[in-house]
């Protein structure tokens, strides 16, 4: 039996500064990502598009998309393995490589999660279960780019749990 889920996404461009896009440099890339029953998320280009560096881009939000799908399907993994995951954080990285036309793609992206967990015993067995969640993550198994990840687990200490 197969399950499916289906996610729809509203996009509206918020860039026409009155001209649309008669010139390339004359409109915004702005933009408004909706999801029903969830706060509006506002968007553009990377600023080497001319996009608005305040706000995130694509880009940012593949790489952000992978990091968030790995913890997440860790930290269940975690749970169901018996190990006590206490601090999780990531500085994921991807490379995004263009040719001399300006067209791209993510050559690789790369996971640096620090776990912290309270058992030194499941050390292992939590370093481990990264390579699990990475088999295990949606959005992972839908990419073409590669993934890696060059996970640390550390062992939050007597000093650290008691504060």
């Amino acid at each position: 039996m197969s399950k499916t889920h289906e996610y729809t996404t509203r996009l509206e461009w918020n860039g026409n500064l009155g001209t649309g896009t008669s010139t390339y440099a004359g409109y915004g890339r702005d933009y408004t990502v909706a999801v029903h029953g969830k706060p509006d998320m506002r968007g553009s280009a990377d600023p080497m598009f001319r996009g608005n560096p305040a706000l995130n881009n694509p880009e940012d939000l593949f790489v952000a998309s992978i990091s968030a799908c790995h913890m997440l399907t860790y930290l269940a993994l975690c749970a169901r393995k018996g190990v006590s995951v206490v601090a999780y954080e990531d500085n994921a990285q991807g490379m995004l490589v263009l040719d001399a036309d300006w067209n791209g793609k993510f050559e690789r992206v790369v996971l640096n999660p620090v776990v912290t967990i309270d058992d030194g015993e499941k050390q292992s067995v939590a370093m481990d279960l990264h390579e699990e969640a990475h088999k295990a993550c949606f959005v992972a198994a839908s990419c073409s780019v590669p993934i890696h990840h060059a996970a640390i687990v550390r062992v939050r200490s007597k000093t650290e749990s008691q504060q």
